[in-house]
């Protein structure tokens, strides 16, 4: 009888050991909280008062290369402030951005500009749980010119993209 006890207090112990050691084998960085590669904020401005924030009217943005409406933010709304993802493995990201954006007869109408933003990548580690993600540097930006931009200047606010805490571009429209 007293060896049956003897084993499964033995047991018993072995059990509450193993639960032990594989809840301290775990670490914080196990879940990982900020691994996301940051949107590039842009920020429409009127170009009359270029201190004032401006909506865009109806709103779309297509990746130009993916020919796919940009998720980040809702399609065909006023926005005065957006998100945009940049390629990781190219060294530039174009866009059109349509102002009064809507579909006639299912062809898509408004006013279309095309800005280019290029940039370097730098893979950064975040944690094992993470990995890397990626931040851009040495930001530029240029609008194909066309006889009826609607985007009338782009400033870089800020030419590295590290965060989405702030804005990076402003468009002056």
């Amino acid at each position: 009888m007293r060896n049956k006890t003897s084993q499964r207090l033995a047991a018993g112990v072995l059990l509450s050991l193993l639960c032990i050691i594989s809840f301290n084998a775990c670490e914080k960085d196990d879940i990982c909280v900020d691994g996301n590669t940051p949107l590039l904020i842009v920020t429409f401005y009127d170009l009359a008062d270029t201190t004032t924030s401006k909506d865009v009217n109806n709103l779309r943005v297509i990746g130009l290369e993916q020919g796919q409406v940009v998720n980040t933010f809702s399609d065909r709304s006023n926005q005065d402030s957006i998100g945009l993802p940049l390629k990781i493995n190219n060294k530039e990201t174009r866009f059109i951005m349509i102002m009064d954006s809507a579909d006639e007869n299912e062809v898509e109408t408004g006013n279309r500009d095309t800005i280019t933003l290029s940039y370097d990548t730098e893979e950064v580690f975040v944690s094992r749980a993470c990995g890397f993600i990626a931040n851009f540097n040495n930001l530029n930006a240029a609008v194909t010119a066309d006889t009826d931009n609607w985007i009338q200047d782009v400033i870089i606010e800020q030419s590295t993209v590290s965060n989405q805490n702030t804005t990076h571009v402003k468009i002056y429209h």
